[in-house]
């Protein structure tokens, strides 16, 4: 009778890694074990190789642009690249174009590198640049040592030990272009100089022109939010307004002038009315000016005015209220 056998199933792995692979016919890079499981190399690093890997060639790989794309800080990126540098994955090298310009040319390699290995055998250094300009003619060395005869076995035409082998020098690299002269500095063209006009003021101060032209500022107020002035502007601006009224400027045209053709928006009121009442004063009158007139006292207010008769001032006559 023969023995039943019972194959039982492979057990499941209880823990660690399970790999699903699927085979790759497109947009792959190779990595070896040496970096993808290197013992020295930092996450950073071994990521940071493997990017710039898979780069296709002439792509950049700056450290600004490594920013740009990753969000590991300039200082972490920086010192990953060091560490690719040391352990030979990587080497960066700094050259000047005939331009002028100096780039940073980025060797990335599958395979480490001895230290001695720093650039490709297809990208000349700058010394070897030198070296062919310093050596336009031919170069003769001495042959090779397996081609000389044994003195004891001379053979028809054998290569005597003195013999030199002719070695072609390589062209001469032309000399890059010189660089274009800087250009001048610009000298700055000093433009118009403004000169800011005072503000009018009246040519014989009175106290019933200063009392008129706080009244007509303070009334703007009212017609109007963004008019709203203080003490201190209300000073500044009266000597300014004084001399309108001196020069027989009625009230609801002062106001019509400062209120009218407004910026929008209107940022600084008291400038704005400080530039029109300097800039848009009328011209003084002819004949006889009131200042020449003899002081009276008001019969509403008792308050002393200049005027041709006795009467009232101009505030009890309601002069600024008809001109509102």
């Amino acid at each position: 009778m023969a023995t039943q056998q019972v194959i039982s199933p492979s057990r499941a792995p209880s823990g660690g890694v399970i790999h699903v692979k699927t085979r790759h016919v497109s947009h792959f890079v190779v990595i070896g074990n040496h970096l993808a499981q290197h013992d020295d190399l930092s996450l950073v690093a071994i990521g940071l190789a493997t990017h710039i890997q898979s780069l296709p060639p002439g792509a950049k790989a700056g450290i600004k642009c490594l920013v740009e794309r990753f969000p590991e800080s300039e200082a972490r990126i920086a010192g990953a690249l060091r560490e690719l540098e040391r352990h030979g994955y990587l080497h960066r090298t700094r050259e000047r174009l005939p331009d002028g310009r100096v780039v940073t040319r980025t060797t990335s390699y599958n395979h480490p590198r001895t230290v001695a290995d720093t650039a490709p055998d297809t990208a000349p250094t700058a010394a070897d640049e030198r070296e062919e300009r310093v050596s336009p003619e031919p170069v003769r060395v001495p042959g090779p040592a397996h081609l000389t005869p044994h003195p004891a076995m001379p053979e028809a035409g054998a290569v005597p030990a003195a013999a030199e082998v002719a070695v072609a020098a390589p062209a001469p690299v032309p000399a890059p272009p010189p660089a274009p002269a800087p250009a001048p500095p610009r000298v700055p063209v000093p433009g118009p100089v403004s000169v800011k006009v005072p503000a009018p003021r009246p040519e014989t101060p009175a106290p019933e022109l200063d009392r008129a032209a706080s009244v007509l500022l303070l009334d703007l107020a009212r017609r109007a939010p963004e008019w709203e002035l203080s003490e201190g502007d209300v000073r500044a601006l009266t000597p300014a307004v004084a001399a309108w009224i001196e020069r027989k400027a009625a009230p609801a045209a002062i106001r019509r002038a400062l209120t009218t053709d407004l910026p929008v928006p209107l940022r600084y009121p008291v400038k704005f009315l400080e530039h029109r009442l300097t800039t848009r004063i009328p011209p003084p009158p002819t004949g006889r000016s009131p200042l020449h007139d003899p002081l009276q006292n008001c019969d509403g207010c008792d308050r002393a005015f200049r005027a041709p008769e006795p009467g009232e001032c101009a505030e009890c006559r309601g002069e600024f209220a008809a001109g509102a």
